[in-house]
């Protein structure tokens, strides 16, 4: 199994909430993550189309993966921890939602700002679409990630 795969699994299920919702991890690599979002009775809102809520847990789910794909050989030595997020909903989101989320910046400039500075920030931009390719929301994540010591 290879580190983006554990990832992957081990991501994938480790937040209760975002597995109540429904959201699923299903691609990881190196600064690069899709998950997941099937409409259910817990995914929906009021009148019937996803929930902002799940559709911000869908979004958050694909950045960590992202975020995480980018330190894959020292994810044990690292605290990650996201500060700070923005999401633009720009249409009604029904039936199953993708969300591919990807790292600002280079991974080897992270590594280096990382190994200087004993943490680094960066952001990662999330677009989520339905089915049919449409845009339903966007969303970027505001990561800080932290040498353990």
């Amino acid at each position: 199994m290879t580190p983006f795969e554990i990832i992957r699994e081990q991501l994938g299920g480790a937040v209760p909430f975002a597995r109540h919702a429904g959201v699923k991890l299903t691609h990881v690599e190196e600064g690069l993550a899709r998950a997941t979002l099937e409409q259910t009775s817990s995914s929906i809102n009021h009148i019937g189309t996803q929930h902002a809520g799940a559709l911000f847990t869908l979004g958050e789910t694909a950045s960590g993966g992202a975020m995480a794909g980018v330190f894959a050989d020292r994810i044990l030595s690292v605290r990650p921890i996201a500060g700070e997020a923005q999401v633009r909903y720009t249409r009604l989101a029904k039936g199953l939602i993708v969300a591919e989320a990807r790292v600002v910046g280079a991974r080897d400039v992270l590594i280096a700002t990382l190994e200087r500075d004993k943490k680094v920030a960066f952001d990662v931009t999330v677009a989520m679409s339905d089915t049919e390719g449409k845009e339903v929301a966007t969303m970027r994540v505001s990561w800080t990630v932290k040498a353990v010591t």
